[in-house]
């Protein structure tokens, strides 16, 4: 049966809502998990939190929560996963968010690094970081812009991210994220995304880029079919925006065997990050997830007052 999507105007097949509450120690994690339905909350008993790695019930170990809805993105022409990390159970009213942008061939729900979840609930719990959230959706493999007519992700991230989270009492009175976290291809997209609210006077705050898709050549970039040619890359790459940020709070954070690693040092030179990490490691989770506190906790210090 055809429904109207709540989110948008483009009739649907009806899909239920759900909520699906996650153990922090588990990273993300959504699919080994039952589900709660959106009013409802799960409850987790000792055993499962000793089968988390959580030990007790201090607020230290207090297991965050993550959210996840299907919602229609007329941007995208399309629905997509509305994913939501939250710090506990209940967060409050218009808690600030970052967004979280996933790399090439991911998705909301794997955006987060593996722990990132459980580092946010632990900082917030124990007041090491002012009480945010992070908020990812489906971008598809596009670097964050409109590469085929129809499909516009920037576009979602501008204009409907934001009354989104509003409806859901999150993102600020406004429901505009005040931050962006991007991995890989994702960091591409959350140096365009800061770009654009800087052009629509709505800078953010904060980015945290962690092993950002910063390629050095054409040659190089348009094996990946995203670009029609090099005169629309080069309007997009960050490489050659960098005033396009200036003024911005940013940490990077790159492997030395991941192969962004001359982008990354190449930006880090001409931007001067308040964070340059780099350390052994190739491109990906194993890498991403030994940086998860230092970039929880870089954002947390831009946290807006509520």
């Amino acid at each position: 049966m055809d429904a109207v999507d709540q989110e948008g105007k483009r009739p649907r097949r009806q899909w239920s809502r759900r909520s699906l509450l996650i153990a922090g120690g588990s990273g993300l994690g959504i699919a080994g998990f039952t589900a709660a339905t959106a009013t409802g909350a799960l409850p987790f008993g000792e055993a499962v939190q000793r089968a988390l790695g959580v030990t007790s019930t201090t607020p230290v170990s207090q297991l965050g929560v993550a959210k996840v809805e299907r919602v229609w993105s007329q941007a995208r022409n399309r629905q997509v996963d509305l994913v939501m990390l939250l710090p506990n159970k209940n967060p409050p009213k218009n808690l600030p968010m970052s967004l979280l942008l996933h790399g090439l061939h991911g998705r909301a729900r794997t955006a987060a690094p593996t722990g990132t979840l459980a580092e946010l609930s632990s900082q917030v719990a124990r007041h090491a970081s002012p009480s945010y959230g992070f908020v990812a959706v489906d971008g598809g493999d596009n670097y964050w812009h409109q590469a085929h007519p129809g499909d516009d992700p920037m576009a979602m991230l501008l204009e409907e991210v934001p009354q989104w989270l509003s409806r859901r009492g999150l993102g600020g009175t406004d429901g505009l994220p005040f931050a962006c976290t991007g991995m890989s291809m994702g960091g591409f997209g959350g140096l365009l995304y800061a770009r654009r609210r800087a052009e629509n006077s709505q800078p953010v705050r904060a980015l945290a880029l962690l092993a950002p898709a910063l390629i050095l050549s054409w040659a190089e970039m348009a094996k990946r079919g995203i670009f029609h040619d090099e005169a629309e890359w080069s309007s997009l790459d960050p490489l050659k925006h960098l005033d396009s940020t200036a003024g911005i709070p940013m940490a990077t954070y790159c492997g030395t065997e991941d192969s962004f690693i001359a982008g990354v040092r190449q930006f880090n030179a001409a931007t001067h990050p308040a964070i340059t990490y780099t350390a052994h490691g190739k491109h990906g989770d194993s890498f991403n997830r030994t940086v998860v506190p230092s970039f929880v906790s870089f954002i947390g210090k831009h946290v807006p007052t509520v």
